[in-house]
């Protein structure tokens, strides 16, 4: 019911963007636009079929000095020279220089303001591997202030993050601010834990979290029995009310990535689900629509069987007012199914509830017919040889997700002949 979409890649976008240029990845060349805007375009398919889209940035890193060259101009290490640093290789934006934070800023208020996105998710938002050589020396001397070089760099991420949360909420408070630290927190509860968030990355989720700073965190939890199942609690313990969903390591199926079993997915969704995690992402996306060791066909037929209304944003909204329930739903009978209407509006977002019966269990997942919709109307296709009565009711919801009272029932019977 969420795509979380690689909106800011490496120093290029796959947005109208005054700051960077478009990725190459569209047209085979940087700066040159495809007829059509990728973003748009990936937003408006994602709510058509009743799903969220966020947006996520990877934050710091800017790319290969190749990239960095195929960029040319439009580069950011060539226009802002004094905010790229390089470690290994590659190019960084300096999390400790003060204009990173308004240049990275600048670009969440671009996706933001036009566009009708549902989350900002900062990816990469920590200090790359080897972070012990990271050379931002004489960057620390000049803004460290006394601190420790530790706190002072996690404090250079808290920075972005706090930024980000605060100016989206004023503009547009619906829509959701969270991240993607590292799958290990700390060795503060695991000792013997290697690469952990907080003493290894530099990032301090839990003061995210405690802050309110985030609505929802999705850790990269991509790693197997001991160095996964003891994090969950862990995750699940400094995210408080906000929603924390598991990322989970799709890709390691495949046998050139880890050449894990299909159960080692399974075993990880179901623990997440009994520990109380608001649910799981998959990363990649690829991996899942490509039926890796047959992972989608095991989502599709054991996990995801019915459609999830997505967790109340209660923390996010004023008020925590629903809307007025929806009057009843409408049916006319169509080629081929039956036409669902109501009387709604735009605003709102739609869940249809039915039965093949004369009542409805409105707590039963089988029950959803769908959810997420923007419109007021919905088409069910139908067998015409079949005879069958349905009720239908809807509710509605509004962008923080806080559910109105079901309509009245509506009650068919659907014949082959009209009757």
């Amino acid at each position: 019911n969420t795509v979380c979409v690689q909106t800011r890649l490496r120093g290029d976008v796959i947005f109208r963007s005054q700051i960077e240029p478009i990725s190459a990845v569209f047209t085979g060349q940087c700066g040159k636009w495809p007829e059509y805007d990728p973003l748009a375009f990936v937003i408006d398919e994602c709510h058509k079929r009743g799903m969220e889209c966020h947006a996520f940035f990877v934050t710091y890193p800017v790319g290969s000095a190749k990239m960095v060259k195929e960029q040319g101009c439009a580069s950011v290490v060539k226009r802002h020279p004094e905010l790229c640093i390089k470690h290994r290789g590659d190019w960084y934006l300096n999390p400790g220089h003060p204009g990173t934070s308004d240049y990275l800023l600048s670009l969440v208020k671009e996706v933001v303001k036009n566009y009708d996105i549902d989350g900002i998710q900062f990816d990469y938002i920590r200090y790359p591997e080897g972070a012990q050589f990271f050379p931002d020396k004489k960057t620390y001397q000049k803004y460290g202030k006394g601190q420790s070089l530790e706190n002072w760099r996690r404090d250079n991420i808290n920075r972005i993050i706090a930024r980000a949360h605060d100016w989206v909420k004023k503009t547009k408070p619906w829509v959701q601010v969270s991240s993607s630290p590292l799958g290990k927190y700390s060795k503060r509860q695991h000792p013997n834990a290697r690469w952990t968030a907080y003493e290894d990355a530099y990032q301090d989720p839990r003061a995210w979290l405690k802050a309110g700073k985030q609505d929802m965190i999705v850790p990269m939890m991509y790693y197997r029995r001991s160095d996964f199942y003891p994090f969950v609690s862990t995750w699940l313990e400094q995210s408080g009310q906000r929603n924390m969903v598991a990322g989970l390591g799709a890709y390691r199926l495949s046998r050139s990535e880890g050449d894990w079993n299909l159960s080692d997915i399974s075993d990880q969704i179901t623990y997440v689900r009994k520990q109380g995690g608001k649910g799981c992402a998959f990363f990649r996306a690829g991996f899942v629509i490509g039926n890796e060791k047959g992972l989608y066909n095991e989502l599709k037929n054991r996990f995801f069987k019915y459609p999830a209304q997505l967790p109340p944003l209660t923390w996010m909204s004023a008020t925590h007012t629903a809307p007025c329930e929806p009057q009843e739903v409408h049916v006319t009978r169509e080629r081929g199914g039956l036409r669902l209407r109501w009387e709604g509006s735009p605003d709102c977002l739609y869940t249809l509830y039915y039965a093949q019966a004369d009542s409805i269990d409105l707590a039963s997942a089988r029950s959803i017919l769908a959810t997420g919709i923007r419109t007021n109307e919905w088409f069910l296709p139908i067998n015409a040889d079949a005879e069958r009565e349905y009720t239908f009711c809807v509710t509605a919801s509004n962008r923080y997700r806080i559910e109105s009272r079901p309509s009245r029932s509506t009650y068919y019977y659907f014949s082959r002949y009209d009757k």
